[in-house]
């Protein structure tokens, strides 16, 4: 999957040149004019967020103490802006930014920063976070959002749900989902899982469609349902 960034400017010429070559570069790109427009586009799946510092309302230094004091977002932030004093950089650190450059600025090295705030955090995120179709994993706190709606997993159901989530289109037969979920415990039989899946499946709702049963072979999460 491609990484998401979100790209926060009120020059609409700058918006369109760092969407065209971002996209060229592979990244996904969403585009907002306000911080207050970005707080409404931002979701689980963005991985960076590019952000002028001198925009109407909401600056870019407000929107980024917002979302690590407010939010408790940590997504990495690299700050666009026509400030360059030292005094100017060491706030936006202090707000929360990853990286910090000095408009006007070479596109080789915006898309060199990118790779390289992107890089830096992304084995950490992919680690703790997991985003597919819809879902939002989280294996530090053992918790799946679903929508934008928490859902109350038991240990199990959280265990069977990132398995599969964790492998998109690879059917597992319930002996392999008890071996990796129930760790060899004894008298548990293959129904179980069946019980569980189909809990999973209520709560999940809507996204319950990615959960599929192949018939006499197993269960698989797809993403492209």
């Amino acid at each position: 999957m491609p990484i998401k960034i979100l790209v926060v400017d009120d020059e609409p010429d700058l918006r369109e040149i760092l969407q065209i070559n971002l996209e060229n570069a592979g990244y996904e790109v969403d585009t907002a004019e306000s911080a207050e427009e970005a707080l409404q586009l931002l979701g689980p799946a963005h991985r960076l967020i590019l952000l002028d510092v001198m925009l109407g309302g909401m600056s870019g230094f407000q929107f980024a103490e917002h979302l690590r004091k407010v939010l408790h977002n940590e997504v990495p932030i690299i700050f666009l802006t026509a400030k360059d004093t030292e005094r100017d950089m060491l706030t936006g650190f202090s707000a929360g930014g990853d990286d910090y450059m000095a408009k006007p600025f070479s596109l080789h090295e915006l898309l060199a920063r990118v790779k390289a705030v992107v890089r830096r955090t992304q084995g950490e995120t992919e680690r703790k976070l997991l985003h597919a179709a819809g879902l939002t994993i989280d294996f530090e706190k053992k918790l799946v959002v679903a929508s934008g709606r928490p859902l109350k997993l038991s240990p199990k159901e959280f265990g069977i749900l990132s398995l599969l989530a964790r492998h998109p289109g690879r059917v597992f037969s319930r002996e392999e989902i008890l071996a990796e979920v129930w760790h060899g415990e004894t008298y548990v039989l293959d129904r179980t899982v069946d019980v569980h899946i189909a809990r999973i499946r209520r709560k999940l709702d809507t996204e319950a469609q990615h959960l599929t049963n192949r018939q006499g072979y197993g269960y698989c999460f797809e993403e492209n349902v």
